[in-house]
């Protein structure tokens, strides 16, 4: 089941606010390409607007989004090379 822009937004706001040091943008591109699918059927206007980040940051998400049909995400926990 899809989420909404509601949870979402949660989700986004606790990766932003969680970001390391200089990360933060990131941590949107990153958001953005592991939901990608949902956050184009929730509208990208809503889910930033849900997870209480400026206006401005919809372009940095729509990067990820973009991004999200390419990449894919490598497990953090593994040994980086």
């Amino acid at each position: 089941m899809d989420k909404t822009a509601e949870e979402l937004g949660q989700i986004l706001a606790d990766m932003y606010n969680n970001a390391p040091p200089k990360k933060l943008v990131v941590m949107i591109h990153l958001f953005g390409i592991q939901y990608s699918e949902e956050v184009r059927k929730a509208g990208l206007k809503e889910v930033v607007a849900a997870a209480g980040l400026s206006h401005h940051l919809q372009a940095e998400l729509n990067k990820g989004v973009n991004l999200g049909e390419y990449v894919i995400v490598r497990d953090p926990w593994k040994s980086r090379s």
